[in-house]
């Protein structure tokens, strides 16, 4: 039996339909109507390492300068969006860096925003999507 796929526009080719692709692929949509991210401003499935450790960030929306300002952590809809998922994207962070930490299963999105109280770093959670001005800027 042939397997449902989806074209993704960012890494310009068809890939398998699974639940958390087609997440993925929604919020991708989000990102660019809503929030009005630039398509060659994103890009989905990017290696990270951490020393010895890899990962795959689901999306990172880059700046005008080419450095990442948001990444974004995508589930399938059954998936409970708990503590331990907002830590993987927080690993992610570790290396990228980012302004904004988004994490999404398709019913419910939080989103993070890095803030600095008395220069001590950390995030807080926002209530509305940031747009793409804002992100970048």
């Amino acid at each position: 039996m042939k397997k449902r796929t989806i074209w993704d526009p960012l890494r310009k080719k068809e890939v398998v339909l699974t639940p958390e692709e087609d997440v993925r692929q929604w919020f991708i949509k989000q990102l660019s109507d809503l929030m009005k991210v630039p398509g060659h401003m994103m890009m989905s499935e990017v290696n990270i390492s951490t020393g010895v450790k890899k990962y795959r960030a689901d999306i990172v929306v880059y700046g005008r300068n080419a450095m990442p300002v948001a990444v974004v952590e995508c589930k399938r809809p059954d998936v409970v969006l708990d503590g331990t998922v907002l830590d993987q994207a927080v690993r992610y962070n570790m290396v990228l860096n980012v302004k904004y930490i988004i994490i999404t299963n398709g019913k419910s999105t939080y989103i993070c925003r890095r803030k600095h109280t008395d220069g001590v770093p950390g995030y807080e959670f926002v209530d509305e999507m940031p747009s793409y001005e804002e992100m970048a800027g």
